[in-house]
């Protein structure tokens, strides 16, 4: 899932820098990315500490209107997904060349921390899944006409499926990983993080 989230962003890039006829991908591309498609705007803790968003963040001011200052926003104990940055950067080279592209150093260093904090709000996620028997937090909206009975609810529908679960209250399964990414992600980007990671699963089981 973390590989469609990143493939999205990069080929985002790939196409900001190619409208400036270069290969090699620079930090702006990557905000040209987010700025185009809002689905991919993931992994925001890491925004507060990485030098390509600062001047996106705008001014933050407290209660006495005076200046929040970047320190004091990222919060006094770093997030463990950033903690944990760059773990990722071989995985990162290997996808910027499967998707026939370079980047520079600044872009490697945002596409590890977004793929981190993405990677820990997902377990997060996945264990609230498992605390809660299931996604508890979000609900379904359906178009009724007034005096008409409202429609049965979709059950075949994958994501509604996702919503409940079966097994014990303390293991992390596959099928809590798919809910969480319902809470982490929507639209199309969402759709195919999940059919993706079933059929890698799928052929994981095969072999």
């Amino acid at each position: 899932m973390t590989r469609t989230v990143l493939t999205e962003i990069i080929d985002g890039a790939r196409n900001a820098a190619a409208e400036e006829v270069r290969k090699r991908l620079i930090p702006k591309d990557l905000i040209s990315a987010i700025d185009r498609n809002v689905e991919v705007e993931v992994g925001s803790e890491w925004y507060l500490h990485s030098p390509t968003f600062h001047g996106l963040m705008g001014e933050v001011r407290n209660a006495d209107g005076a200046l929040v200052s970047l320190r004091e926003r990222r919060g006094a104990r770093t997030p463990s997904g950033v903690a944990g940055a760059h773990r990722f950067e071989a995985g990162v080279r290997r996808l910027l060349r499967s998707r026939g592209v370079r980047a520079v150093p600044a872009m490697v260093r945002d596409l590890d921390g977004i793929a981190s904090v993405f990677l820990t709000a997902l377990a997060r996620d996945a264990a609230t899944v498992v605390r809660e028997g299931g996604v508890k937090r979000f609900g379904t909206v359906s178009l009724v006409v007034p005096g008409e009975p409202a429609p049965a609810p979709l059950l075949k529908d994958p994501l509604l499926a996702l919503s409940t679960r079966r097994g014990d209250g303390q293991t992390v399964g596959g099928d809590d990983v798919l809910a969480a990414v319902t809470m982490q992600l929507f639209g199309d980007l969402r759709q195919r993080a999940i059919t993706e990671a079933a059929e890698m699963t799928r052929n994981t089981s095969a072999n």
